[in-house]
């Protein structure tokens, strides 16, 4: 772990407001202590074992955020404790993330994963499927779950141009669907996009979270 570079990516965040995820999937207990005994206390992880095993073996106030994807069957793995989940892309995951947070009495937020890169192996809703999602009358029902943004992952690529038009459609998309549907709802605010290769793209677009693992822990 790099404190210093830690302590760069934080100044760089402050101006814009945003909150650092730092991804510590396939990262040793030993590097997230690290990190949280300098003062971090949100992290991000991909695989909800992973996460299970860490939250339990780690200090009890960290925030964890799911930002991989996430199958329903899981859910009930992480309801009790889960922070944030990044990684809505469907009516019934959404529907199970209510069901497990009601067990355990709690009300989880969510972002919707929205599919903005031309890459297939990407999951994420289109913009036609949120609206679906949305405008569904089994939102109603679910009172265990706050919708609270949108996140998005661009394109694997160097072209800074094509990252640029992919986190300016998410924030676009994000504007419109706050319009339609989260007037007078402040906890639709989250927008997370941006990685250790493209978060400064993402904070000039409105991004809140950003999600950095190798830029603060090293190369895997």
């Amino acid at each position: 772990m790099n404190p210093d570079r830690y302590r760069q990516i934080q100044d760089t965040l402050v101006p814009y407001g945003a909150r650092l995820v730092a991804v510590s999937k396939t990262r040793p207990e030993a590097d997230i202590q690290q990190l949280y005994d300098v003062g971090h206390r949100l992290f991000g992880e991909n695989k909800v074992q992973e996460m299970e095993g860490k939250q339990t073996n780690l200090p009890k106030d960290i925030q964890w955020h799911l930002i991989g994807h996430l199958q329903s069957n899981k859910v009930k793995y992480i309801a009790p404790f889960v922070s944030m989940i990044h990684s809505i892309d469907s009516l019934r995951l959404l529907a199970e993330v209510d069901r497990q947070a009601k067990k355990c009495n709690r009300v989880i937020p969510c972002l919707l994963q929205i599919h903005i890169s031309g890459e297939e192996t990407k999951f994420g809703l289109n913009q036609w499927e949120a609206d679906e999602l949305l405008s569904d009358p089994s939102m109603l029902t679910m009172k265990n779950i706050e919708i609270a943004g949108l996140m998005g992952m661009a394109s694997n690529t160097d072209d800074t141009s094509k990252i640029e038009s992919e986190f300016a459609g998410l924030k676009k998309l994000f504007d419109s669907l706050r319009m339609h549907y989260f007037i007078g709802k402040p906890a639709f605010r989250e927008l997370s996009m941006g990685m250790s290769s493209d978060y400064l793209i993402g904070l000039k677009h409105g991004a809140t979270l950003v999600r950095i693992g190798s830029d603060i822990f090293g190369a895997r």
